[in-house]
C-alpha cells in the first residue's frame, strides 16, 4: 500500500459495457466518486439504472459502440472491492480498522491491475469525478503512459483547507457516536447517528445555495416528515436532508467512510514531485478538465489551476467550466452539459 502495510488477497468489484476491440486500445477506465458502487449503467447481467446511467451506452457521452468502458468500485469502499467492512481472510473477521492505511494511489493501483489482469497495455481514456477526479491524478502520476487521453471532473491536485475542515467535521460526528465502538460496531447496530449528521453536511456542500432557494424555498415540510418535538424540522429542505440521511446509514458502511474520506484530505500531486514534471512524465496526448462554477466544495478554480499545470507540461489540454447550478453533484444531474463536454472530447 502505498503508506506502508499490504492487503493480501485484494479484491476489486468492476462492471464493464461495450466490447474491447482486437487492438485493445478503445478501453476507458472510469472512478467514481466517494460512494457510487461499479453499477454506472444498466446491463444485461443488472439491468438497474445506475449512477452515470444518460451517460454511458450506444451513441452517448460514453459511445460503447466505439468504446469498452470499465468502471471500478474504489479500494477500501463496501460495493464489493475490499474495505474495512469485508472478511480479513486471515482472521476470518471484519477488517474493520485494522484494514492498510489508504490512499487514492491504492485506489489508482487497484484500477491499473484491473486493467493488466483485462490485457490492456495502454488506456484510451482514464476518467473519474470528485474523488475520482483526484484519482486519474495519482494514476497519472504512477503509471506514466498508462493512458493516452484523461478526463479530471470536478476534481482537484490536492485537497483544500475548506474541503479538509468540512470532512473532518463529518469524520468527527461518526467517531464521537458512542454505537461507533472505535470502529468495532456491528453491520445491524450501524453509528447511525453519525452518520445521518455527516451525510447531511455533505448533502449540503454537494449543491449550491442557489439550487436550494430554486428547490424548496421556505416551504414547508411534508406532513409525514413533520416532527412533533421541540426544534424539530419545519422546512421542506430538512425533510430532504433527512430523508437523505437515512438513506445512507443502510447504504454505506461507517468504516469505508472514515477511510476514503481521509483518502481525499490526505491526496496531493506534489507529493509525487513537482506537478507539472509529474504531469510532463505522465505522456498523456491530452486532458479534459471539468468543473462547475456553482461547486463549493471544489470550486472552479482548483480546475482551472490543474487545467494550466496541464499545459505547462505540454498536455494538449481543454478546460471547461460549465454554469450548472446543482453545484459539486451537477456530473450526476446535469447530464446534458456533461455529456456534450465529455462526448465531444472522446470523440476528437
Amino acid at each position: 500500500m502505498w503508506r506502508g502495510g499490504t492487503l493480501r488477497g485484494g479484491q476489486l468489484a468492476y462492471e464493464t459495457w461495450g466490447r474491447l476491440n482486437r487492438a485493445r486500445d478503445n478501453a476507458v477506465l472510469l472512478f467514481t466518486g466517494l460512494s457510487p458502487s461499479a453499477h454506472a449503467a444498466a446491463s444485461a447481467e443488472d439491468p438497474r439504472d445506475g449512477w452515470w446511467q444518460r451517460m454511458i451506452g450506444p451513441g452517448l457521452a460514453l459511445d460503447t459502440d466505439r468504446h469498452f468502458v470499465i468502471c471500478v468500485n474504489s479500494l477500501g469502499s463496501c460495493f464489493g472491492s475490499s474495505g474495512p467492512a469485508s472478511i480479513d481472510p486471515d482472521t476470518g473477521e471484519r477488517y474493520r480498522l485494522t484494514f492498510p492505511d489508504l490512499s487514492l494511489e491504492d485506489i489508482a493501483r487497484a484500477g491499473h491491475e484491473l486493467v493488466r489482469a483485462l490485457g490492456i497495455l495502454r488506456l484510451d481514456t482514464v476518467m473519474g469525478p470528485s474523488l475520482g477526479g483526484m484519482v486519474v491524478l495519482a494514476y497519472a502520476a504512477l503509471f506514466p503512459g498508462g493512458a493516452r487521453r484523461l478526463v479530471s471532473i470536478s476534481g482537484s491536485a490536492a485537497a483544500s483547507p475548506f474541503a479538509i475542515a468540512l470532512r473532518s467535521i463529518q469524520r468527527e460526528a461518526i467517531t464521537s457516536d458512542p454505537a461507533w465502538r472505535n470502529g468495532q460496531y456491528s453491520p445491524e447496530h450501524p453509528p447511525a447517528v453519525g452518520m445521518r449528521l455527516a451525510r447531511k453536511l455533505g448533502t449540503v456542500t454537494y449543491r449550491s445555495a442557489a439550487e436550494w432557494a430554486e428547490r424548496f424555498d421556505r416551504q414547508p415540510i411534508r406532513a409525514d416528515l413533520r416532527e412533533s418535538t421541540p426544534f424539530g424540522s419545519e422546512f421542506a429542505v430538512q425533510g430532504y436532508l433527512e430523508v437523505q440521511a437515512s438513506r445512507w446509514v443502510n447504504a454505506f458502511d461507517a468504516n469505508c467512510y472514515l477511510y476514503l474520506s481521509q483518502a481525499m484530505d490526505r491526496f496531493d500531486l506534489a507529493a509525487h514531485g513537482d506537478p507539472q514534471a509529474v504531469l510532463r512524465r505522465a505522456d498523456l496526448a491530452h486532458a479534459l478538465v471539468v468543473g462547475v462554477e456553482s461547486d463549493l466544495l471544489f470550486p472552479i478554480g482548483e480546475q482551472e489551476a490543474l487545467a494550466r499545470a496541464f499545459e505547462s507540461s505540454g498536455t494538449a489540454t481543454r478546460f471547461t467550466p460549465l454554469p450548472c447550478i446543482e453545484g459539486h453533484d451537477a456530473f450526476l444531474v446535469d447530464t446534458e452539459h456533461f455529456g456534450r463536454v465529455i462526448g465531444e472530447f472522446l470523440a476528437a
